[in-house]
C-alpha cells in the first residue's frame, strides 16, 4: 500500500529526482507493440525492426528517471519501422536540457551531444560501464512491464488510432504499482 498517494502522472521534471549532478537523468529507449494489418498499402513501415515481433507494430519512446526508475515520458505512437533514433530527434531531444544527455543503447549512435552510448568515453572504469549497463537494464524491464498487460501483450486487433490511449493507461498504471508497492531493482549510478 502506498504510504503517500502517487501524482498520477508522468512528468518530465520528475527526471531530476535524485539527481547527483550527472549530465545523465534519464534512459531512453523505444519499445513495440504487435498490431493487425493497417491495410494501407505501407506494410514495410508498420513492420518491427525489433525481435520478437515478426510483422506490423506500433512503436513509443519511454524514458525513466535513473536515479529512481520512475517513467518520466512516453512519446507515440509510431509506425513500428521508424527507428529509435529518428524519433528521439523529433521531440525528446529538444526537451533535454543544455549539457543534458540520456543513456541509451548503440541503436542511439550518431548523437554525441544528447545520447551516451554503452561505449560512452566517461564510463572511465569497469564499475562505470557496469553502473550505464545496470541503468539501461532496469530501463527494459519498465518495457516488459507494459507487455505483462494483455491488451500490449497480444496482437492489438482495434481502431490503431486508439491505441495511444491504451498505451498511456497502461504507462501511468505501470508508473502506479512501480510507486506504490512494485518497485524496479534499485541501480547504483555514479556516472557524471
Amino acid at each position: 500500500m502506498c504510504s503517500q498517494p502517487p501524482n498520477h502522472q508522468i512528468l518530465w521534471e520528475n527526471r531530476k529526482e535524485g539527481d547527483i549532478g550527472s549530465c545523465c537523468l534519464i534512459v531512453v529507449d523505444g519499445t513495440d507493440f504487435s498490431i493487425e494489418n493497417q491495410h494501407d498499402g505501407d506494410y514495410k513501415s508498420w513492420k518491427s525492426i525489433k525481435k520478437g515481433i515478426n510483422g506490423p507494430a506500433v512503436k513509443y519512446e519511454v524514458a525513466t528517471c535513473i536515479q529512481t526508475g520512475k517513467i518520466v515520458w512516453i512519446f507515440g505512437p509510431f509506425k513500428g519501422g521508424k527507428h529509435d533514433k529518428r524519433i528521439f530527434d523529433l521531440a525528446l531531444k529538444h526537451k533535454l536540457e543544455p549539457g543534458e544527455k540520456a543513456e541509451a543503447d548503440d541503436g542511439y549512435n550518431g548523437l554525441p551531444d544528447y545520447i551516451a552510448l554503452p561505449t560512452d568515453p566517461r564510463a572511465t572504469s569497469s564499475a562505470a560501464e557496469m553502473e550505464k549497463s545496470l541503468a539501461r537494464r532496469r530501463h527494459e524491464t519498465v518495457n516488459k512491464r507494459f507487455k505483462q498487460w494483455g491488451c500490449l501483450n497480444q496482437t492489438y486487433r482495434h481502431d490503431i488510432h486508439f491505441h495511444q490511449d491504451v498505451f498511456s493507461a497502461v504507462a501511468v498504471i505501470t508508473e502506479i504499482i512501480l510507486e506504490c508497492g512494485e518497485p524496479l531493482f534499485p541501480v547504483e549510478y555514479n556516472v557524471l
